[in-house]
């Protein structure tokens, strides 16, 4: 054993091993119980991020502990390939965007081959290879015949210039990213996945997932958004149409003023046939693009349509208008507008000067100033004909009952969540397998024609996709007969959403899974991300699972038992400003600094000595310059060090602060272990630890050893509280490198305690300790050695200490045998000098003893 640590020695040789035994390769075994564990697969931006690093770490760490625990364990990884950021590389490098992902593809993989996770390299997925995004193809094929995909006309955003249709990420200001021209926004027909069909299902199956944070449940919960109301008819007036509306408030259809219709509404292009003023309005809304959540504090916009409709209770005229704050695509593309009891509503009455009229009282009977604001609550129904007095519920039943006995309403279930819109007007994304024939019919892809195949030899200019630019890629045939392909791409959350269930059969030829392996290894045991793929990802995720359920491919009902969400990492931000007045951010590597005694910065410097303003801790951005390359930290401290300040800085939940200080302690720390080896193994333990015969130090030394391997494995495998299994550990290096080697079973008990150390770290540090596990003697590999475990015997405590109180206030503090009377505590008690001291000249009224812990005198 080498005298010093060299990570840099060490490590490469211990992953060689790994790669070349392959170590991590997972193979079905039914004789073993099977551990899933996966962490969302990174884009091949070209370099990993301290945000993966710490993704990975967690899983890794969680895949080695199980292993040691007997699991046969599944831990893939894969590259989401596709993507709109490769368009933007491959047009400002001058390459195709192929070139481009697989180089960094390559270049991110060794990347994590030098962190040392134990991955199964075999099961290696890549979304923009033929040979995955060929089965997605033929599943949509298959949802296309079942039913479950339609196209349609939505809404895009579109550049008139450069012709071609934008991504939410290239409208900068409402204008073109690339030629500043205003973008408008255009209906083209698009391809959907009816997920509304499975919303019910989506929204109570959450009730199944304890082990999923709750904050992810409610998000899945909001955004699904389930909504029992009533669907109400308003007859257009001098007309056989009508209109239709969706309200959860049928209490307050009394109130109703006036109608709005959304700008793309048809009421609202036929009212503008003969209004120019009102046309031109409905061109802005269109133009204008609102996200839903921007609704509530936009400014309202609206304009009459000179149409009217006939309340269905009352038989009163109510005019329509057009409003911007009205969305086509969400519910009807109607509302009725009840200004007294919602917000936006009184908003909009109050500046077109429309009638607000309560139909709501507060159930307290209190009054309400509706000149200031709309009276949002239940109560109790006023100025609302037969209906006065009734609550909430009330209201609902009846007047719902009413308009269906009329055939103007009925009780509806709704759902805020929309249907999957995947077409996406781009290159790099695998082609929608569908096919147009002559006669305009349009058809699935057969499989014998599957994939089509996106062409990777191309030149990007920025403007138009090369697929839609090419007019010869889209012929083909069908049955004999010419035919065109689709040109637009799949939304990468198609990629996504199945990847985990390939990663159980990746080279399986015959058929989208192999329904063996699949429910061999399905569902995932362990899943580990980022909270902010709440409601895309985790919820396309699901839904997808259902769907191949629903195909016969999987037996269970969601693809996931367990959900971490690991916490964000940050570092600090430090910037000056130029002659130009621009923030120019300084990277935290070339900042020296200057710090109190408590730590805390009280100036910074960058390496031309300029004084630098520190802006605080934030998320690690290439933006402000603050992003760690963690490549550079495994060269400069090794890749177990990096791992441990990971687990042990923060709980993984919660965002973790990068502090180069704290690297530094973590590599002392390792350290300090493989010194505490290397003077062990200079007289090693001749004997195994002999119970019976250790001395009361010897005992509690041992005692804290097997506490500490208690504490870890439940932190380690039901808590995921790594930090605290850390710190725990190091409380126990403590102790030991200040134990004596003197004795035979000093030397027994520091050869149990350093095993159990290294198996206790080896998840977590898993390059030192396969070397450490070898240097204390071991014959086999840690790989493969099983997870420590407490001995019960060794944890019961000889003796306890029990504090002594006289009149509430501490006295003495003594330790007695563990199984000694309260009698017999009470005479060791008053034996003590400080105690008999404080009970001199008093009688003892009562004594209080706590078991184990406490000794109280009360005395007068």
């Amino acid at each position: 054993m080498q005298e010093q640590y060299r990570p840099d020695l060490i490590e490469p040789a211990v992953q060689q091993y790994w790669a070349e035994n392959k170590t991590f390769k997972a193979i079905k075994d039914t004789n073993k119980p099977k551990y899933y564990c996966l962490s969302m697969f990174p884009y091949p931006s070209g370099r990993l991020h301290m945000g993966h690093v710490r993704n990975y770490t967690i899983s890794d760490v969680v895949s080695r502990y199980q292993r040691m625990n007997g699991k046969n364990v599944l831990q893939p990884m894969g590259w989401d390939a596709f993507g709109l950021p490769a368009e933007g590389a491959a047009i400002k490098n001058k390459t195709a965007p192929a070139k481009w992902t697989y180089e960094n593809i390559d270049y991110m993989k060794n990347q994590l081959k030098i962190l040392g996770f134990g991955l199964d390299w075999d099961r290696e997925v890549t979304t923009c290879k033929p040979e995955y995004y060929k089965w997605e193809q033929w599943f949509f094929t298959e949802l296309y015949k079942k039913g479950l995909v339609y196209k349609k006309t939505s809404t895009v955003n579109w550049c008139p210039n450069d012709e071609t249709v934008l991504a939410n990420e290239q409208v900068h200001e409402g204008c073109c990213w690339r030629c500043d021209t205003p973008v408008e926004q255009k209906d083209i027909p698009q391809w959907f996945i009816k997920i509304t069909d499975y919303a019910e299902q989506l929204l109570g199956d959450l009730d199944h997932l304890p082990l999923w944070p709750d904050q992810v449940k409610t998000m899945q919960r909001n955004w699904i958004g389930r909504s029992e109301g009533v669907e109400i008819t308003f007859k257009l007036d001098q007309s056989d149409d009508s209109l239709t509306v969706y309200t959860t408030r049928p209490d307050t259809l009394f109130g109703v003023s006036y109608v709005a219709v959304a700008a793309a509404h048809p009421l609202a292009e036929k009212a503008a046939e003969h209004h120019p003023e009102l046309a031109q309005f409905i061109q802005e809304c269109k133009n204008t693009k609102v996200a839903e959540a921007e609704l509530a504090t936009m400014e309202k916009k609206g304009m009459a349509t000179g149409f009217y409709v006939i309340h269905p209770l009352t038989g009163e005229k109510v005019p329509v208008w057009v409003a911007n704050f009205v969305l086509m695509h969400y519910g009807t593309g109607a509302v009725m507008a009840v200004p007294g009891h919602d917000e936006r509503d009184h908003e909009f009455a109050l500046k077109y000067d429309l009638p607000i009229k309560q139909v709501i009282a507060p159930l307290d009977g209190s009054a309400w100033d509706f000149s200031q604001a709309a009276f949002t609550e239940h109560g109790k129904l006023v100025n609302s004909g037969d209906y006065n007095g009734l609550d909430f519920e009330g209201a609902f039943d009846r007047i719902s009952e009413k308009l269906a006995q009329m055939g103007a309403g009925k009780k509806q279930t709704n759902y805020r969540l929309r249907d999957w819109g995947v077409s996406r007007q781009r290159y790099w994304g695998a082609p929608i397998p569908m096919l147009t024939l002559e006669n305009g019919e349009v058809v699935p892809a057969p499989l014998q024609d599957l994939p089509i195949e996106l062409p990777e030899d191309v030149v990007m200019d920025g403007v138009k996709s090369p697929i839609k630019a090419d007019p010869e890629w889209a012929k083909t045939t069908y049955n004999g007969q010419p035919a065109y392909k689709e040109t637009d791409t799949f939304d990468t959350f198609m990629e996504s959403s199945w990847y985990y269930a390939r990663y159980t059969s990746p080279q399986f030829a015959d058929a989208m899974l192999d329904k063996e392996e699949a429910n061999y290894w399905l569902p995932v045991d362990q899943y580990i991300g980022g909270i902010e793929h709440a409601t895309m990802h985790l919820l396309y995720f699901r839904f997808f699972h259902k769907l191949l359920r629903d195909a016969g491919f999987v037996t269970s009902d969601e693809p996931a038992d367990k959900l971490l969400c690991q916490g964000m990492v940050l570092a600090d931000a430090f910037y000056y400003t130029s002659p130009t007045n621009e923030r120019i951010w300084v990277s935290p590597t070339e900042v020296t600094l200057e710090r109190d005694e408590k730590g805390r910065i009280l100036k910074a410097y960058d390496k031309e000595g300029r004084e630098l303003v520190h802006s605080g801790m934030t998320k690690m951005s290439k933006s402000k310059n603050n992003g760690i390359d963690p490549q550079e930290m495994v060269e400069k401290y090794g890749a177990d060090t990096v791992r441990l300040f990971m687990m042990f800085a923060s709980p993984a939940e919660m965002t973790l602060e990068w502090q180069e200080s704290g690297v530094e302690g973590a590599k002392r720390f390792l350290g300090r272990l493989w010194n505490l080896v290397f003077e062990y193994n200079k007289n090693p333990a001749e004997t195994a630890v002999e119970p019976t015969a250790l001395s009361n130090t010897q005992k509690a030394l041992r005692r804290d050893v097997h506490k500490t391997i208690a504490k870890v494995s439940d932190d380690i495998g039901r808590r995921q509280t790594f930090n605290t299994a850390i710190a725990a550990i190091m409380e126990l290096m403590n102790k030991l490198t200040k134990a004596p080697l003197v004795e035979a079973q000093d030397r027994a008990i520091m050869a149990e305690a350093l095993n159990a150390v290294v198996r206790m770290l080896y998840p977590i540090t898993p390059h030192i300790c396969f070397q450490l596990w070898k240097d204390l003697g071991n014959a086999d590999t840690i790989d493969f050695a099983p997870w420590v475990q407490a001995d019960e015997q060794a944890m019961i405590d000889d003796e306890k200490l029990v504090v002594v109180q006289v009149n509430g206030k501490v006295r003495a503090k003594v330790t007695v045998p563990a199984d000694m009377s309260e009698e017999d505590i009470k005479q060791v008690a008053l034996a003590d000098s400080n105690v008999s001291k404080h009970l001199e000249g008093l009688n003892i009224v009562k004594t209080i003893y706590v078991p184990g812990k406490l000794f109280s005198f009360v005395a007068k």
